[in-house]
């Protein structure tokens, strides 16, 4: 490997954050639990300084690296962006509920630091060993963050069952891995590509090694019927934590499928698109029917995710790149929903008392207007509900499903939308027609409130104006997906 080959320069963001999160983690040693602060100052900082090396570096050329396993370009930097932002609301909003819970240490803080390094290094690769090195790099930090109240059995039984299943993806997608490099004699993304473009592969050997790619997928998306984990780990999980589930890797798992489905199996989209519209189908259905039944918000919240996350894959098996630019925009825009929603939990939770029940948001109009109306932003958004950035998300991924002229399968996910639509109702309805059974204030820093509030108000002014990221987007597909298809 030559100094050339090697280009480590398209690996900044993530040496430095890497480098950050090793001296943290020594500085955190010698920092007593009065000055934490510390810590919470210097992670943020190592998050903004990662985020302004992800733009300066940003070109309009791609760059490759690691001997053409780590590539650098527009969709990566714009993921990378959005996992950045994710994590730093995680950190931001669950300040005051860590404090309350005494999770406010340094473990908390270098293990969310690695889950973001692995979620960028899954962005960047184009070579299957990368690409599973960042995976295990990811979910292991957000395996023991799900664990980090040792004193909880509910994190704890919820951090096992995340960690059992979470191991059996990953073992279904290694396995469908070494098919594909079995069949075509390479882990590089491009090479495989072209191999398939050649007719040089044993096509039935794909055909096997897809499913357990797809399957594997199937369970980091939490799609129907792998998503039997994530109720009971969004239930389980302090509420920061399911935060962090619920948002940035999403973003990571997406440029993840859109690297081996659209970028190294291309050539297979037939085979792979009857398997998501399957799942997709699945999922908005089976998540908006049973979320109605959940009384816990957390695990309503999960399913909810479930049928986000069936529209998502919507957008991926339309198989353009503006079926996937709608995609990357609806994961964008769920990391701004996710966060805003359980950010408004956590500054209802206070010590000794987790809002986690619909009924906990009570007449929350009652005890600030404000938040309730933020609160009810979020509510709308998810519920698609026009002029919020959810609808125009939605109405994206349906726009490009009818293009392709299958308006059945449109007119499938709106009425199960609207199947949705009732559950965020009824939160609306206990939030202002409900009366509070509490006065205690909503407990949080200023910062946190101000941040929550903006987050909150993005949802309605990205909806009003929602081209300029989705033009953003779809430059950033066009010129990351099509040079790897071609």
């Amino acid at each position: 490997m030559t100094w050339t080959s090697l280009n480590p320069w398209v690996a900044t963001p993530e040496i430095f954050l890497l480098c950050a999160v090793c001296a943290i983690l020594l500085i955190d040693l010698f920092i007593s639990d009065a000055k934490r602060g510390i810590t919470y100052v210097l992670t943020l900082l190592t998050l903004g300084v990662t985020a302004a090396l992800v733009v300066s570096g940003h070109q309009p050329e791609a760059r490759v690296g690691f001997s053409n396993s780590f590539l650098a370009d527009a969709l990566s930097d714009y993921a990378k962006l959005g996992m950045i932002l994710g994590v730093a609301l995680v950190l931001i909003y669950g300040r005051s509920y860590a404090k309350a819970r005494k999770l406010y240490r340094g473990e908390l803080f270098t293990l969310a630091l690695f889950s973001l390094l692995g979620m960028m290094v899954m962005a960047s690769a184009v070579n299957f060993l990368t690409l599973y090195v960042g995976l295990e790099l990811m979910s292991l930090s957000i395996y023991a963050m799900v664990a980090l109240n040792r004193e909880s059995f509910a994190s704890t039984e919820a951090a096992m069952k995340y960690f059992v299943l979470g191991a059996l993806a990953s073992g279904m997608l290694l396995y469908g891995m070494s098919m594909l490099y079995g069949a075509t004699g390479s882990l590089d993304i491009f090479a495989i590509a072209h191999a398939i473009k050649q007719g040089n592969v044993n096509n039935l050997l794909v055909v096997f090694g897809l499913v357990f790619v797809v399957t594997g997928l199937g369970f980091k998306f939490g799609a129907v019927p792998f998503h039997m984990w994530v109720p009971d780990v969004y239930q389980g999980a302090p509420t920061p934590m399911t935060q962090l589930i619920s948002t940035a890797p999403k973003v990571a798992v997406f440029v993840f499928t859109l690297r081996i489905l659209a970028q190294a199996l291309e050539g297979f989209a037939p085979d792979w698109r009857g398997m998501l519209m399957i799942l997709a189908v699945l999922s908005i259905g089976l998540g908006n029917i049973t979320a109605i039944a959940q009384t816990n918000i957390k695990r309503m919240f999960g399913y909810s995710t479930i049928s986000h996350m069936g529209f998502v894959l919507l957008g991926l098996l339309v198989a353009t790149p503006n079926g996937y630019a709608a995609s990357f925009f609806y994961v964008i825009s769920y990391v701004l929903m996710g966060a805003a929603g359980f950010g408004v939990l956590m500054l209802l939770s206070r010590e000794g008392f987790e809002a986690d029940q619909i009924t906990d948001l009570k007449g929350l109009n009652q005890r600030s207007p404000w938040f309730a109306l933020m609160m009810l932003f979020t509510l709308f958004s998810m519920a698609g509900i026009p002029v919020f950035l959810g609808f125009f998300a939605k109405l994206s991924v349906l726009k490009e499903i009818v293009n392709m002229q299958m308006v059945w399968l449109a007119v499938v996910a709106v009425a199960f939308s609207l199947i949705g639509a009732f559950y965020y109702l009824r939160v609306v309805k206990v939030m202002y027609f409900d009366d509070a059974e509490t006065t205690a204030s909503l407990e949080a820093s200023l910062d946190a409130k101000v941040i929550l509030s903006i987050n909150c108000l993005l949802l309605l002014v990205l909806g009003l104006m929602p081209n300029s990221l989705m033009t953003v987007l779809i430059d950033a597909v066009q010129r990351s997906i099509i040079p790897g298809i071609h």
